[in-house]
């Protein structure tokens, strides 16, 4: 098969390897790639949001199954824009359809489609310039804290916990009034705050049947001990302890089954990863967001421990198939902890030279995420610039030997958290 994997992160790069491993891998090209899948395949200077590039891409190299990485395409409609052109009747796309990619690019279809289908979650209202008045006056009333979102796509900054009136006040103001983020707070969901511990699943669906893969838990906060500012992810450990079997067969009927039946009862066209982002709260599940693809940096474990052919599990969603597919999973625990760059998640510069790559790593994995080639020179071109995944027989030798692995590698204003996994120890 001829794959094309659209996307450039840490989560690209392990989907990347994994899929170049895959028997049925003939071709692989990512677009437009990094650094670390210039090694798994052919990087294709093209944007994730190229509709026209991405088709002649696709009927120029005779592609048999896209992949798309990141959420914005998917909620644009690449999936519907490519199955569109006669050309392309035969190609399998592994991300919903731009109704489906709903579930993340709306907050409020989300909640509403889990209202329709009685999954649990908090309670909200939405409220949009219309109804501004009676949104100061929910806030007003409402008790503390409190978590106001932009409904749309708002690059991972649109969600925002507040602990006063006045400062939730001010915040629906900017969202609403002042377009803090642009379109997407032209509606803002007000929803209750929700106290306990949160972790990703993540299921991969055929729009009918489901396999669910490992669960995952990232640690958001820029600073050691969970502190600081929200980040797109500073590490991920996977198995997380406390999803038990009897918390995950919670997860498993009253959100997962819902969640599958409820898209294939509205007759939301999806074959592909919808992620869970749950919340423990005194031994119950319950959903604070859907997403429609996988996690960054939470791929980066969850693909690692999978000893399945990704492309076999990939094909079989493509084909309705799922049904007839046994999940392989690596009992080892992992631990991936994510290298940023100086300054962020505020500014930082790009183009730094980045040293102590090509040591031999053993079974650590180090997954490139916002890096670049230049002269042969591998550089920093993001926030996020790279992580190291290791095994471990538990989470803490997972983490010692990811934290040692990252001490071999170097750029200058490089920093990484070295407690991820923290309350598992």
């Amino acid at each position: 098969m001829n794959i094309l994997l659209l996307g450039s992160g840490g989560r690209e790069h392990a989907l990347a390897l994994k899929i170049s491993q895959s028997k049925h891998c003939d071709n692989l090209f990512i677009a437009p790639g990094n650094a670390g899948t210039s090694q798994c395949g052919k990087n294709l200077a093209i944007s994730v949001n190229d509709f026209d590039a991405i088709k002649k891409t696709c009927i120029d190299e005779k592609i048999n199954m896209v992949i798309v990485g990141p959420e914005e395409p998917l909620v644009k409609g690449i999936t519907d824009f490519l199955i569109a052109d006669e050309k392309l009747k035969h190609l399998d796309i592994i991300g919903p359809s731009k109704a489906g990619a709903q579930l993340e690019g709306s907050k409020a279809f989300s909640k509403q489609f889990m209202l329709r289908h009685n999954i649990p979650t908090a309670a909200y209202k939405e409220f949009t310039l219309d109804n501004y008045e009676d949104g100061v006056q929910y806030l007003s009333n409402h008790t503390l804290p409190i978590v106001l979102k932009a409904d749309g796509l708002a690059a991972g900054k649109g969600v925002i916990i507040c602990d006063n009136v006045f400062e939730a006040l001010a915040e629906f103001d900017l969202m609403i009034q002042r377009a803090k983020f642009g379109d997407a707070s032209k509606r803002v969901v007000i929803e209750e705050f929700l106290s306990g511990i949160e972790l990703s699943v993540f299921v991969l669906t055929d729009g009918k049947n489901y396999i669910t893969l490992p669960e995952a838990k990232d640690y958001k906060r820029v600073g050691e001990g969970d502190t600081g500012l929200n980040t797109g992810g500073m590490g991920a450990i996977s198995p997380v302890p406390f999803a038990d079997d009897v918390f995950m067969k919670k997860v498993d009927e009253r959100i997962i089954q819902p969640t599958v039946n409820g898209l294939h009862k509205e007759g939301l066209e999806y074959r592909g990863f919808i992620f869970f982002g749950l919340i423990k709260v005194n031994d119950e599940p319950f959903v604070i967001e859907y997403n429609c693809r996988m996690g960054d940096p939470e791929t980066e474990v969850v693909i690692p421990r999978l000893k399945n052919d990704l492309v076999e599990l990939l094909k079989a969603a493509a084909d309705q198939k799922l049904n007839e597919v046994k999940l392989e999973v690596d009992s080892r625990s992992a631990c991936t902890v994510v290298a940023a760059s100086g300054g962020y998640p505020g500014e930082y510069k790009k183009g730094i030279e980045i040293n102590g790559l090509d040591i031999a790593f053993g079974d650590s994995l180090v997954f490139h995420a916002g890096t670049s080639l230049k002269d042969g020179k591998v550089l920093t071109n993001g926030g996020r610039v790279l992580c190291v995944t290791s095994y471990g027989k538990n989470i803490s030798f997972a983490v010692a030997k990811s934290l040692m692995t990252l001490e071999e590698i170097s750029f200058e204003g490089m920093f990484y958290r070295s407690d991820i996994g923290y309350e598992f120890d």
